[in-house]
């Protein structure tokens, strides 16, 4: 049943089923791309815009580089923690194009994330904003990275302006605490120095890996999503197919605030776009909506990019609010749910629908979407093309159309497995290929799809996956702490914010100030706490385990939720 459900379901133009193998890797992609597209624009940041040409051009250096200063081969990681600035999409694609794994890397992580991430996935090699180059001092004795290069924020802007901004972010706003680091090179001098050099263009197979994009898991240790070529290409042309209707080659504009570090807004704008040619307008700091607003004037943008948290704030925003939006005819929500409430507000705002998706990092990322022209508020959508889902009872018995179950996804953008980790990921996917994602849904009838609950203790802060083990684990590390737990609680600005339980040690003493800062000390912001609570004891089951969904249920019940 499962097989045929959704044949009939996708709108008319759409093939139920694409081809995962039309490319052979991305590098395949990027090149047709680059030469398709060679004059239009592909990303802008601060004032600065490159064409796919020159996007081509300066990979195409730095993946040189890679090849005739280091002694990396292919397959070997490197760590990428950059913002949304130029030299992204320049650093991801040239050390792609040396057959090198990208490792995704927040730059906002702490020191203690980064030697987890670093030494984890075994990369050789890092690639950082000196803003968190400071960081990286701490950790890479602890590592095994050796290759490693630094960039400034205005780095590939013209000499005048890279100047102005580069000091004024070092010595005005003083956001470059000191580091030593001799080894490190700069990235504009690796660029310089690859110049020299022709490519030796490597050609992966499609089952390589492409990425390694890290995840939170039960246990609370951050695992890699393996992410081949083929993967991404899959969803790259599944998005393009379902919800590419209506745009055309060379001629969108896409306005990109999440971060590109985040799967969601790497596929989206990395991948999906660059098949269409499709003009990246890159959002170094979202959160500073002033400074967001006074870039938006100067595009005329035809696609937006974001989730509820971001669409609450800038609907919020006088100024945003002014802004010509005549040209607006896509706008994509995913990362967490959106509310009813903010999807009314942004349509009345900007005259645009929001089509809300569903997907996870280990599904390259996206699975469902609302097809534009026949969007449902309240739903994920329909499963992309050449995807099928289905639900399951606790005993992963396949429940009817219209019941409730834990959602599971089958399709070419399911993940190879976890890093180095069998046992994990034999616990999510099964012999057949189905992926567990851990969320209670129910398929409709006319093959919509809700989430209805998550099934994991997951808590989702602004799109981002936060683990109570993980929280957990740290804050146990604090003195005077006997038990603790980590719960999400429902919060209208973040969708979800995290509250942790504390039980003191008989005789110690501690503050709510103690425990944020020793969180904050040793987790990234999305991470904190917002609530402290300090209890006598914490529910149970009878072997001592903490029954975070008594907490929770408590918490809804305060809130006349439950």
């Amino acid at each position: 049943m499962i097989e045929n459900f959704w044949k009939d379901k996708y709108p008319v133009g759409v093939a139920a089923e694409i081809n995962p193998d039309q490319y052979p890797n991305i590098q395949a992609v990027l090149k047709q791309s680059c030469q398709r597209f060679a004059n239009k624009p592909a990303f802008s940041n601060m004032g600065k815009t490159i064409s796919y040409g020159e996007l081509y051009e300066l990979s195409g250096h730095f993946a040189a580089y890679l090849q005739n200063n280091t002694d990396l081969q292919p397959g070997d990681r490197i760590a990428v923690q950059l913002p949304n600035v130029l030299q992204y999409p320049v650093v991801v694609f040239g050390a792609l194009r040396a057959g090198l794994v990208v490792v995704n890397t927040n730059p906002l992580y702490t020191a203690r994330e980064m030697e987890h991430q670093f030494n984890d996935s075994g990369a050789k090699a890092l690639v950082s904003l000196a803003n968190m180059a400071h960081l990286s001092e701490q950790v890479l004795p602890k590592t095994s990275i050796k290759t490693v290069i630094i960039t400034e924020v205005g780095d590939l802007l013209p000499p005048l302006k890279r100047l102005l901004v580069n000091s004024v972010v070092k010595y005005v706003k003083k956001m470059v605490p000191a580091y030593h680091l001799p080894q490190a090179i700069k990235l504009t001098s690796a660029l310089a120095q690859g110049r020299a050099h022709a490519v030796r263009e490597v050609a992966p197979e499609s089952g390589d890996v492409a990425v390694l994009q890290y995840t939170g898991g039960t246990t609370g240790v951050a695992k890699g999503a393996m992410l081949t070529h083929r993967n991404l290409i899959a969803n790259m042309l599944q998005v393009q197919g379902l919800m590419g209707a209506g745009m055309s080659e060379g001629e969108e504009v896409l306005i990109a605030p999440l971060p590109l570090y985040h799967i969601y807004a790497f596929t989206f704008h990395c991948m999906a776009m660059m098949l269409v040619g499709g003009h990246n307008v890159l959002i170094t700091n979202p959160r500073d909506l002033p400074a967001t607003v006074k870039e938006l004037v100067k595009f005329r943008f035809t696609g937006f990019v974001g989730l509820n948290t971001l669409f609450v704030a800038l609907c919020n925003n006088e100024e945003f609010r002014k802004l010509d939006f005549s040209s607006l005819k896509a706008t994509f929500s995913g990362g967490m749910a959106l509310q009813l409430a903010t999807a009314e507000r942004w349509h009345q705002v900007t005259g645009c629908a929001i089509s809300e998706g569903y997907g996870m990092t280990e599904t390259s990322p996206v699975a469902s979407v609302n097809p534009f022209g026949n969007i449902q508020i309240g739903t994920i959508g329909i499963p992309l093309p050449s995807t099928l889902c289905k639900v399951v009872d606790d005993a992963g018995v396949e429940q009817p159309i219209g019941s409730i179950g834990e959602l599971c996804i089958k399709g070419p953008q399911v993940m190879k497995g976890y890093w180095q980790r069998q046992e994990a990921t034999d616990e999510v996917i099964d012999a057949d290929g189905w992926l567990k994602t851990g969320d209670i849904a129910v398929i409709q009838d006319d093959g919509y799809m809700r989430i209805v609950d998550r099934k994991k203790d997951m808590i989702l802060v602004s799109g981002f996956n936060v683990y109570p083990n993980e929280l957990e684990d740290v804050l146990a590390t604090l003195p005077g702490v006997l038990q603790c737990a980590a719960i999400g609680i429902p919060d209208e600005k973040s969708g979800e914010a995290i509250k942790v339980f504390v039980v003191v040690k008989p005789g110690a003493t501690l503050s709510k100030e103690q425990v944020m800062e020793h969180m904050r000390s040793n987790v990234t912001g999305y991470k904190m706490p917002k609530a402290v609570e300090f209890r006598d004891v914490l529910p149970t089951t009878n072997v001592g385990k903490i029954l975070r969904r008594e907490l929770r249920d408590e918490e809804l019940k305060k809130l006349g939720k439950k």
